[in-house]
């Protein structure tokens, strides 16, 4: 396949300069403020595979923003189509009340899910699509008749966003320590799947680890199914740094809950909408779970929005009692904004339009190769790779954990390429657009920046 023409030139019209702004009154999420703010790093235009910082100069964008852009920045088909829906009706309220553009985007969306998910519920962000699914768990074990499914299980190093129910089942430290007073209560974790001592370097997925998912059936053992609610895993664990399944797991894991009546909740939040090759990793990896979580790409980042995906017999088992009665005593002010639905649905047909999803999977073994070139660098201890998303993981110096990888981002930024440094892993998520000369351009940044950081 051809590498496909950017939407507009990366030259952008003029080199402009913007006045810094007071960086004071801000307090920045998952940030090192004052580290920051003493030598910030200002993003003010994006076109393309391109962003220009406030001094004018280009930025290759290796993390599709933040997982999110997809389609590239700058689509004139998502900005049109959310002036066109901002001047015909900006906002409209989604309880017991709707508007014809949220009920077309739901059809959109089922039409690309895996089969049996035909039923979407609207949110504003992966981690209101997290807690969503967990109280739909809850919801629908209890419309069941077996109310006492009540406990979850997620996994080891596993991010489902910020609520308090996404990181009591998420299990990385840094983002439970602070709250652990407040964490739901009867949550449980499967051990994490990175295993770097037998499968570092692998090119895809390891064939060590699928044994990992047989923890499940000693969790049960422990707790007994009948009061487990759901099991949480991200298919791909993107935030703790490209964390892959190992060929078979997430299947093991499907037997196990299907088994014991458990339902299997994959957040796809980074990896649905052709990041690993097709539309979901549920699909790329053959294994259909009970629901889905997803944000990000839905709408090219352009508006915050998430969806789940839920299967037709949770929906179906919740709409008990009299039909005046609300069954789900669950949403959100903002559930199918006309404006970010507006712009999910442009969004949805850039991707078909293109073929971007087909494009992801066609430039993954380019992509593989270019990546896999940096073994051997100084301190380059993994690197792990699918579709269009790698993680290199670097040993960790004298001088502590994450410094390394800081140091990595730094120089990467400051030479005109971003990437996104999660403690000493470096990932790369470009966005599907991205041609071979750009990766190209992101692996020579990173092995330059190696080098220097040593």
């Amino acid at each position: 396949m051809a590498d496909l023409p950017l939407n507009s030139s990366n030259d952008f019209s003029s080199k402009s300069s913007q006045e810094m702004p007071s960086l004071e009154a801000l307090w920045m999420p998952f940030t090192a403020n004052r580290q920051f703010k003493a030598n910030p790093r200002l993003l003010a235009k994006a076109e393309g595979m391109y962003y220009k910082d406030i001094d004018g100069n280009k930025v290759l964008d290796a993390t599709a923003g933040l997982w999110c852009c997809n389609a590239g920045h700058g689509r004139k088909e998502i900005s049109e189509a959310v002036s066109k829906q901002i001047h015909e009706m900006d906002y409209a309220p989604s309880f017991q009340m709707g508007h014809p553009i949220a009920f077309e985007l739901a059809e959109r969306l089922v039409e690309l899910s895996p089969e049996g998910l035909n039923k979407v519920f609207f949110t504003n962000s992966g981690s209101e699509s997290v807690d969503t699914a967990l109280k739909m768990a809850l919801c629908y074990h209890r419309a069941n008749g077996q109310a006492s499914r009540t406990r979850f299980i997620g996994r080891e190093m596993g991010y489902h966003g910020v609520g308090f129910g996404g990181i009591s089942v998420g299990g990385l430290s840094n983002n439970r320590k602070a709250f652990s007073g407040q964490l739901l209560q009867g949550v449980d974790h499967l051990p994490h799947t990175l295993d770097i001592q037998n499968a570092a370097f692998t090119r895809g997925l390891s064939h060590f680890g699928a044994e990992k998912a047989e923890i499940l059936e000693q969790l049960v053992t422990l707790h007994g199914a009948e009061n487990i609610a759901a099991v949480i895993v991200e298919p791909m664990s993107g935030s703790a740094g490209v964390i892959l399944p190992p060929q078979g797991y997430l299947k093991r894991l499907r037997e196990i809950t299907k088994k014991h009546g458990i339902l299997l909740i994959f957040d796809e939040v980074i990896t649905a909408f052709g990041r690993v090759g097709a539309a979901f990793a549920s699909q790329r990896w053959g294994v259909i779970p009970d629901m889905i979580t997803t944000a990000k790409a839905i709408n090219n980042g352009a508006i915050p929005m998430g969806a789940v995906f839920v299967q037709d017999f949770i929906y179906d088992t919740c709409m008990q009692g009299p039909t005046e009665l609300i069954e789900f005593f669950h949403g959100y002010t903002y559930s199918g904004h006309p404006v970010a639905a507006a712009a999910a649905l442009a969004t949805l047909s850039i991707y078909e339009n293109e073929q971007l999803f087909e494009r992801s999977l066609e430039l993954e073994h380019y992509f593989e190769n270019a990546v896999h070139s940096l073994k051997g660098l100084p301190n380059v201890i993994d690197i792990r790779n699918t579709g269009l998303v790698a993680g290199i993981q670097f040993a960790p110096n004298a001088q502590g954990a994450g410094k390394r990888g800081y140091g990595v981002f730094e120089h990467c930024f400051r030479h005109g390429t971003l990437v996104r440094a999660t403690g000493d892993i470096i990932a790369i998520s470009p966005p599907l657009i991205v041609d071979k000369r750009e990766i190209d351009q992101m692996v020579n940044s990173l092995s330059d920046a190696i080098n220097a950081v040593g």
